[in-house]
């Protein structure tokens, strides 16, 4: 299921990017034409971003940790100072438990094992906005504009683990931590009106923590898919 959302969700950025790569101003050639003429073709936004703050409210699910199930609310704030570049604040309150994999890898033949897990319980940051592409949709009766907005920044996460209990069969207690993170996102705004707008993201937080059999430090990632209603004002 989770690769499934993955692959669609990636498949729509690359089937739409194919032909959102212009900007305003840009030029075309048009073979069949005088090859002394050029043609300009305009692709103006309808809706604009510039000089706005937005609140966006959402939620969805991690799709990262394999013995672990988890979903996500999130809160947004943000101004676009440029059309193409803004700022965001950002919260994700997230909860999860052990699925089924990780109860597989419990109740396996013999003894069994230990899943090393990590419940990721929030994040929080500062990103900077990149939205340097836009998009018109034509269906049936609509017109749908989008516009993407890659993301980039600093924050702090918060993630329970169960380290004790690799350590000590016995020792069940979580371990409850906090990291600094590098976050990231990938997200396309679907416009309604001037005023409101439809958002999915794909988020990913990366963050340094220690390893469960050694007191070494490793790289770990988080993803969360989710999308939201944006209030622009």
């Amino acid at each position: 299921m989770i690769k499934t959302i993955l692959f669609l969700f990636t498949f729509l950025i690359l089937s739409i990017g194919n032909i959102s790569n212009a900007s305003e101003g840009d030029t075309y050639s048009f073979t069949w034409l005088d090859p002394d003429k050029e043609v300009f073709v305009l692709q103006n936004r309808k809706f604009r971003k510039k000089g706005k703050f937005h609140v966006a409210v959402g939620g969805g699910m991690t799709t990262s940790g394999s013995f672990v199930n988890g979903t996500n609310l999130q809160a947004r704030g943000g101004y676009f100072f440029k059309e193409e570049w803004g700022f965001e604040l950002l919260y994700s309150k997230n909860a999860g438990e052990e699925n089924t994999d990780a109860q597989a890898v419990r109740n396996s033949t013999g003894a069994g094992s230990t899943p090393y897990r990590q419940i990721t319980n929030y994040y929080m940051g500062g990103v900077l906005l990149w939205s340097p592409f836009y998009t018109k949709i034509n269906t049936f009766n609509t017109i749908i504009y989008m516009d993407y907005i890659f993301g980039l920044g600093l924050g702090k996460i918060e993630e329970s683990n169960n380290r004790l209990e690799l350590q000590n069969t016995l020792n069940k207690t979580d371990t409850v931590e906090s990291h600094n993170a590098l976050i990231w996102s990938l997200g396309m705004k679907f416009f309604v009106n001037d005023s409101f707008s439809i958002r999915p993201d794909f988020t990913g937080v990366v963050f340094k923590s220690q390893r469960p059999d050694t007191t070494a430090e490793e790289v770990y990632s988080h993803y969360d898919l989710s999308i939201s209603v944006v209030m622009d004002l």
